[in-house]
């Protein structure tokens, strides 16, 4: 018996802004991964993203350990991204909040 193989590509998009997400989903590889490296199981990370499909989270974690340096300087550089944007919002916005006087 003759079992034909094929190569399925990875479920990662790039959106417009550089996001890579999963799928059609609105799920970041970001989300993913730290899930995964805070031990949580692929069933686990659909169970908590149920837009997700289990044959994708197993994909992209496949992918992230065949690709670990790649993936975790773009994770690098997505938190350096979201670390600026905290401190423009942080300078522009008192994260205190308005304190009335009255």
């Amino acid at each position: 018996m003759f079992m034909f193989i094929s190569i399925d590509p990875i479920p990662l998009i790039a959106d417009a802004n550089g996001t890579t997400r999963v799928g059609k989903t609105r799920v970041t590889l970001d989300t993913v991964v730290t899930a995964f490296l805070e031990g949580a199981r692929a069933e686990e990370i659909v169970e908590q993203y149920p837009s997700l499909q289990l044959s994708n989270v197993y994909s992209v974690i496949g992918y992230y350990l065949r690709h670990k340096i790649e993936v975790d300087a773009y994770l690098l550089e997505r938190q350096a991204h979201a670390d600026e944007v905290r401190k423009e919002a942080e300078r522009r916005f008192n994260p205190i909040g308005y304190v009335n006087a009255y």
